[in-house]
């Protein structure tokens, strides 16, 4: 069984900065189970994005169940920072995918330690888990655990071109936005700069659309887990339109996710809900990703975990004045309880991936659930 989920490892050399990846060789490891990199780089990285080293040392460990796609590397200066794919599960190419991914953010750093937390999960429990190792032979599971790897070792929002990731997209909202929060293109001194207008992408965007493009485009069914902090005293399932405030065209298929999950997990606290709700903004990811898949075979469904920072700091107030504390918890048992905490969601959203023919909505029941979506989340905007 296991077999099938097994693929080599696979890397690359480049040497110019945010270049894609030409000639993928096997990665190579030390004695010690550590990527070759020199020492000097090493200790760079292990004092500044220590994630980093976490997610190449699963890689080492469980080897036989990845599958890892070096995309990029970010250049400073001399310090090479690789952006990594992993695939974990089915390697057809028809096949439920569920993409999982964080770190857009570079200061949101506790988005990739959830990130890592799942994988690392999922990873221990294959080689003993029967059922769950049944399940990884119908779906594909891709982790982004650092989508902005720049940004994360300046500890910062934006990557290394001062760019917010999420506001980069060629989306414009319908509606006025905030000031700033919205996206902004006058100055990358300010946050949520959007980049040059009728510029391309940036780098690590272009990474995250040839990932879509090759194992979520055409796919039967597809999910997205964008995992982010820094908003509300709740956690929140945030799903798109950020753009607009009217509903998509396959609400119904979200109303459905709500009330399996409900179901299932009666005492859950997340909040589900339209990003639009809060606020509207230029250049999401998501509203482009949906919109761009939306006329192709088979359903995509993204979804964004806003992870309720304010709690951290209500708890412990002093976080306000560290930006770094304003989305990240900082004290030891408070991180560990955020990272456990995930885990029965993304368990779900594996098994919704798997049996999503067994809940999407039929045609016969798409109208109520269009219904009760407007009712419980639009029906302020009639």
């Amino acid at each position: 069984m296991l077999g099938l989920i097994h693929r080599p490892r696979r890397t690359s050399m480049q040497q110019e900065r945010q270049q894609e990846p030409e000639n993928p060789n096997v990665l190579r490891f030390t004695r010690k189970g550590k990527v070759r990199r020199p020492k000097t780089d090493r200790k760079r990285i292990k004092s500044r994005i220590p994630e980093l080293l976490e997610l190449e040392d699963l890689v080492y460990r469980y080897q036989d169940f990845v599958s890892v796609n070096p995309e990029l590397e970010v250049r400073m200066n001399s310090l090479s920072l690789p952006l990594y794919s992993i695939t974990v599960g089915q390697q057809q190419r028809r096949v439920p995918t569920l993409l999982v991914l964080a770190g857009v953010h570079g200061i949101e750093r506790i988005g990739s330690q959830v990130n890592l937390a799942l994988l690392h999960n999922l990873l221990v429990r294959l080689a003993w888990d029967e059922n769950l190792q049944g399940l990884m032979e119908k779906i594909q599971v891709v982790f982004l655990p650092i989508l902005n790897p720049g940004g994360m070792y300046r500890n910062t929002r934006s990557n290394l071109n001062g760019v917010d990731l999420n506001r980069n997209s060629p989306i414009e909202s319908e509606d006025r936005v905030g000031r700033l929060v919205g996206g902004q293109r006058f100055s990358k001194r300010f946050p949520w700069y959007r980049g040059s207008k009728g510029a391309m992408m940036e780098a690590e965007n272009q990474v995250l659309e040839r990932v879509i493009e090759r194992q979520v485009a055409n796919q039967p069914f597809a999910m997205a887990l964008d995992i982010h902090s820094g908003f509300g005293f709740h956690d929140r399932i945030w799903f798109p339109y950020a753009y607009r405030r009217e509903p998509m065209r396959d609400i119904d298929q979200y109303m459905a996710l709500k009330l399996l999950w409900d179901r299932n997990y009666p005492h859950h606290e997340y909040i589900y809900e339209p990003q639009s709700m809060h606020y509207l903004t230029h250049g999401d990811l998501w509203d482009y990703f949906y919109k761009k898949l939306h006329h192709q075979p088979g359903v995509f469904m993204p979804l964004t975990l806003e992870m309720g920072s304010w709690t951290w700091i209500r708890k412990r107030p002093a976080q306000l004045f560290s930006y770094f504390g304003l989305f990240n918890p900082v004290v030891e048992h408070r991180q560990a309880r955020v990272l456990r905490r995930h885990l029965a969601l993304f368990d779900f959203l594996m098994s919704a991936t798997a049996s999503y023919q067994k809940w999407l909505p039929e045609e016969n029941r798409k109208q109520d659930l269009r219904q009760m979506a407007f009712n419980l989340w639009y029906q302020q905007e009639d």
